[in-house]
């Protein structure tokens, strides 16, 4: 009986690293479903999308003058709707492009409340850079269905976002410390092939009780929510490539997003493949594309751009940020930080102090020309995104960017 079942584990994890292939390349290959699977309509322009690999080559950086775009997914899960709310609203920007989810955990009740406002909201339909993907995902903690997630975002970005220049992954625990023309005033002039992604080759326990590990994520190929579980086989560390770790939270250029989707070379599919099966995944599986592509390790910043507070030694999850780390956060100049408790007092003192946000309004920017009357959101009135206004958060976040990138910082960090 034993021999039975250790028969079938094989066949069972090849299931599941076949089933999240399926549910990436489906992201393409029925282009006509789209318009089911967004809250907007989607054109279809011909059939003439062919996958030809002597066809699919890098595309150029960007070469759009300043300010640059960010295309942002923001994720969340039960509970999480009217914080995903708040993130987009202190994040918006026209210039930006949005892609909004709410997993499969969330009610239906939850998750239409949420479609409503992002459909509804005045500005959101005048520009028409937000998006929520309607037919939630389920996705397993720690199981690499949030590989999946990350990638399906990316690929709708790719596919209706226009013109961007990186991507930017924020879940509902996560809050911006600086305005988006901060943001976007300091990324104007920098080179728009950087990454920053947090990594590090010294994996350490990670070998023994990640990399070694068979897990399947039932989420791959289960309609009901469920965790990951692990089989008794162990496997040995890749020697097709080198194994990188980081943080889970990153901004990564247009190019390497593109490469990661159409894989021009079969790097990025094997590296997904292996990762199917492998214990916390967004940990990894960006890292160890990025430093074994020759085309893009030399393009990494070692930064996350988070500040994140962790107890010593590190626990499995970092801490909730209170008043008390308010202090920490600004020294760390960094210009996104997490985790935050929902509709916490720092999120309220960051708004105020940092932000100059109002409640259940946007973040002001240059873009906004509104006069305010009756205490209306001078931002529901659209003028030229391409005017910024940088306050002190730009200068904070330059100073981080310039140490990033100083000589003894940058190369001798890049995927050691």
């Amino acid at each position: 009986m034993q021999f039975r079942h250790r028969k079938c584990i094989p066949p069972l994890a090849f299931a599941s690293t076949l089933a999240l292939l399926l549910l990436f390349f489906t992201t393409f290959s029925h282009f006509n479903g789209f318009p089911f699977l967004f809250s907007h309509p989607v054109s279809v322009v011909g059939d003439s999308f062919h996958f030809v690999e002597h066809q699919l080559k890098p595309i150029p950086v960007s070469t759009l003058s300043s300010p640059p775009r960010f295309a942002y997914l923001i994720s969340g899960s039960a509970g999480n709707g009217n914080m995903l709310r708040r993130v987009l609203l202190a994040i918006y920007h026209p210039l930006n492009q949005y892609v909004v989810h709410l997993d499969r955990k969330a009610s239906s009740e939850e998750r239409l409340a949420l479609e409503r406002f992002v459909k509804g909201y005045k500005v959101f339909k005048e520009v028409g850079n937000v998006r929520m993907i309607v037919k939630a995902n389920l996705i397993t903690y720690r199981g690499s269905t949030m590989v999946a997630n990350t990638l399906h975002a990316a690929a709708v970005l790719l596919r209706e976002g226009g013109d961007w220049d990186w991507f930017i992954n924020l879940s509902a625990s996560d809050y911006p410390l600086v305005s988006q023309d901060d943001l976007l005033h300091t990324f104007s002039s920098i080179p728009r092939d950087l990454n920053f992604i947090d990594h590090t080759s010294k994996i350490g326990w990670k070998a023994g009780q990640r990399a070694k590990p068979v897990i399947i994520d039932s989420g791959l190929y289960s309609l009901r929510r469920a965790d990951v579980f692990w089989i008794r086989q162990r496997r040995s560390v890749p020697t097709a490539f080198k194994l990188f770790t980081g943080s889970a939270w990153m901004v990564l250029s247009r190019p390497f997003i593109e490469y990661c989707i159409w894989g021009w070379d079969n790097l990025p599919r094997k590296v997904l493949m292996y990762y199917s099966n492998f214990l916390s995944s967004p940990e990894g599986y960006f890292h160890t594309v990025i430093c074994n592509a020759e085309a893009f390790r030399n393009t990494t910043v070692n930064s996350d751009l988070h500040f994140i507070s962790w107890d010593n030694p590190p626990r499995q999850h970092p801490q909730y940020l209170k008043l008390v780390h308010m202090k920490r956060m600004l020294e760390s100049n960094a210009p996104f930080a997490r985790k935050f408790f929902q509709n916490g007092r720092l999120l309220d003192k960051i708004d105020s102090e940092l932000l100059y946000r109002r409640q259940e309004m946007f973040t002001p920017g240059g873009w906004c020309v509104g006069g305010g009357e009756n205490g209306a959101d001078p931002c529901s009135v659209v003028g030229n995104s391409t005017v910024l206004k940088p306050g002190p958060g730009a200068k904070r976040l330059q100073g981080l960017i310039n140490f990033l990138l100083s000589d003894p910082i940058f190369r001798p960090r890049q995927c050691e």
